[in-house]
């Protein structure tokens, strides 16, 4: 019971911070939007006929996936932040084991991804680009493809010592997850080494769940291929997360800098 009322805490901490921040959430819907209508148009304008449209149509699960990649892995930052500031020293001495602060982390990073992505629908729907129908089918894949996000971030967090060290290992997941995930352009219609590359990025089924859900977006893998990598993939780097997290040499530092003593 201890365990999960210091979930709760943690979670609700990690969520009143982002609440707090209506300028955060506001802002975090520039990035998909651009993608869509600037890149996406841009995209489309080479196409011919009615085809543009359904381009637009195409990389709604994409931008939704990109918007869920982003907002996870940015709340996944917490656990570097927490170390960074040694908020973390506090949470340590909890009477609760280490790895349940990384799945509070995590719950809450899925929850904030979540409530982007809902956003974003929103906007979608009210620009005309897809209906309430498909915007409520897109929030179950949606929810899996989070908790894949989330569980990145934290695959990313428990191995970073510190903010920058964070910023540089996500900088050189991020993209390659996105771009060779099938987000943009159809997986078939890749060459042969790509094809090898999407099919190893576990984003990828998360991206293609979600073009079930899409009329207009074509998938490439079946429903339960998607939902048994995303399931697995997301359980195994959990449990390395947690694992990492949990061991004690990971955490000497932290306490060495206030006693003053070298590890």
């Amino acid at each position: 019971m201890k365990n999960w009322l210091a979930v709760k805490a943690v979670a609700g901490r990690e969520l009143s911070k982002v609440f707090r921040q209506r300028g955060r959430l506001i802002s975090s819907m520039v990035r998909p939007l651009i993608w869509l209508l600037v890149i996406g148009s841009g995209v489309g304008s080479m196409l011919q006929g009615g085809q543009q449209e359904g381009y637009l149509g195409f990389l709604v699960p994409g931008i939704v996936a990109m918007t869920l990649l982003f907002a996870a892995l940015l709340s996944a930052l917490t656990l570097v932040y927490d170390k960074e500031f040694g908020v973390m020293r506090m949470m340590m001495i909890a009477p609760i084991e280490h790895y349940w602060i990384v799945i509070a982390k995590l719950i809450a990073a899925t929850i904030i991804a979540m409530v982007q992505a809902f956003m974003l629908l929103v906007i979608l729907v009210l620009i005309g680009l897809i209906d309430w129908n498909i915007a409520l089918l897109l929030l179950i894949p949606a929810f899996a493809t989070a908790i894949c996000c989330a569980a990145i971030g934290g695959l990313i967090a428990a191995w970073s010592k510190t903010l920058d060290n964070f910023a540089v290992i996500m900088n050189f997941f991020i993209f390659p997850l996105f771009f060779l995930s099938g987000a943009l352009y159809p997986v078939s219609q890749l060459p042969a080494l790509l094809k090898y590359v999407v099919l190893i990025n576990p984003f990828s089924y998360g991206v293609d769940l979600m073009k079930h859900a899409v009329p207009a977006a074509a998938s490439d893998f079946s429903v339960l291929t998607d939902i048994a990598v995303l399931g697995g993939f997301s359980m195994l780097a959990i449990v390395i997360a947690c694992w990492r997290f949990s061991r004690e040499s990971v955490h000497e530092p932290l306490f060495h800098r206030v006693t003053g003593k070298k590890p």
